[in-house]
């Protein structure tokens, strides 16, 4: 998934024009975005909206963001979805590995009840909106088969800490909020699932958004969150490996593939490890599943 884009679960008017925005992914959101008196519309338009679309081809991932486990809320967010049979279920203020074996435990028993087979809907946690939650990044590894990415979040973590702001003059993330970006592609790399960046809320700058998402593939990251359906085209540009990349990952793929003993290759005079090989294939994976839809 390079594109995850946040849309309202009690706006259909939001959600049927989600559909053309060329997200790989829409998280249909039962929590912040929706006031507490519209929690229970926006759960029975959500479900309704998953029974009219899951069976489109070519149509995009279809996630639900429940309320966080401490809220009461949970259960009956699941209680409402399930029967639509979401692809994933997105976990807000995520306090660990702990909280993903629970959720787990509990989307089981929904699969269950609705003929659902066992296993098949994921989970991806919103792993760092307080500042406990930071420390327990390293416990996702083996906490679940359901377990499809980690992703962080800014604006809560910025609360929980009293932090003034959480992004420079610049634009860029402040010191803290950095260190936290690293922390979560590191707790998703160790669990091997995908990482997943926060969103970027200035939704106009599209210079900027470009520049972060830039920056987040560089460091490791394949995807990112989207807040506007304006933000996906770039987000999908630049978490597509190119033509150049993929060239290169084949040239290097191919080199080791001649030379299957070998620690190291020189291609073109410059020397590539195994290390680069591993990145090479795991960038040719990518590139095979955009390929693939």
């Amino acid at each position: 998934m390079r594109s995850l884009l946040f849309v309202p679960g009690d706006s259909e008017k939001k959600l049927s024009r989600a559909m053309a925005s060329g997200a790989d992914a829409l998280i249909i959101d039962l929590e912040d975005s929706v006031a507490a008196e519209m929690k229970p519309a926006a759960r029975e338009a959500t479900c309704a909206f998953l029974v009219a679309h899951r069976a489109l081809a070519g149509r995009p991932r279809l996630m639900v963001r429940v309320n966080a486990l401490d809220t009461g809320l949970t259960d009956d967010d699941l209680a409402a979805v399930m029967p639509g049979r979401p692809d994933l279920i997105m976990l807000p203020k995520a306090g660990g590995g702990a909280d993903v074996a629970l959720l787990d435990g509990r989307i089981a028993v929904h699969e269950a009840l609705n003929g659902i087979e066992d296993g098949v809907t994921g989970i991806l946690p919103v792993a760092t909106e307080t500042a406990a939650a930071v420390f327990q990044l390293g416990t996702y590894a083996g906490a679940s088969a359901r377990l499809a990415g980690l992703t962080w979040g800014a604006e809560d973590l910025s609360a929980d800490i009293s932090a003034e702001t959480n992004r420079a003059p610049d634009g860029r993330h402040t010191e803290p909020f950095r260190l936290v970006r690293s922390l979560c592609l590191f707790g998703a790399v160790a669990a091997g699932v995908q990482p997943i960046d926060t969103v970027f809320p200035a939704f106009r700058d599209e210079a900027g958004l470009r520049l972060e998402c830039e920056e987040a593939r560089r460091d490791g990251y394949t995807g990112k969150m989207a807040i506007h359906p304006a933000q996906v085209p770039v987000i999908n540009a630049v978490f597509s490996p190119d033509a150049a990349s993929i060239e290169e990952a084949r040239r290097v793929v191919a080199a080791f593939a001649a030379q299957p003993a070998a620690g190291v290759v020189n291609i073109g005079g410059e020397m590539f490890d195994r290390p680069h090989l591993k990145r090479a294939e795991r960038l040719l994976a990518r590139a095979a599943a955009f390929a693939a839809g």
